[in-house]
């Protein structure tokens, strides 16, 4: 199994705290910025960040649902993490200052891949749709911040 990883990023028009406190709000903000391929969106424990225990299924691609069961952490200032407990899956993301009232945000997906030829598919493909996906949730977090 190889582990692959999908990595987006984005510069906001907001201060990092602004954004990280809106990406950190799984009660409001959170379930508003996912793009379609989010569905069975449910906070189960928390809401603000450190603690939070959420629910969602993503569908990668017609035939890919991930059923998602994630369990949130701020290990550092300005860096939530999401460890899926149905899968290898961890999200990071990672809101930092970028200059006068701007933010640089980064997420980074990995998990443990497939094997053998689907394993190498996957390890192709799969970055660039997640990539894609991640990058329409930054789109609309920006969207949200920089009213």
């Amino acid at each position: 199994m190889a582990q692959v990883e999908a990595t987006t990023e984005r510069i906001i028009a907001a201060d990092a705290e602004t954004v990280f406190d809106a990406l950190a709000d799984y009660k409001e903000v959170r379930g508003k910025v996912l793009p379609g391929q989010f569905s069975e969106y449910e906070v189960r424990e928390g809401g603000d960040g450190e603690g939070t225990l959420v629910h969602w299924k993503l569908q990668a691609t017609s035939k890919r649902i991930r059923d998602c069961l994630l369990e949130v952490s701020e290990p550092t200032d300005g860096q939530l993490v999401e460890k899926d407990r149905n899968s290898s899956m961890v999200t990071t993301w990672i809101v930092t200052p970028a200059g006068e009232g701007k933010s640089k945000a980064v997420v980074s997906t990995v998990w443990n891949g497939a094997g053998g030829i689907g394993g190498f598919f996957e390890k192709t493909f799969a970055p660039k749709g997640l990539g894609r996906i991640y990058d329409e949730l930054l789109h609309n977090l920006a969207t949200e911040v920089e009213k």
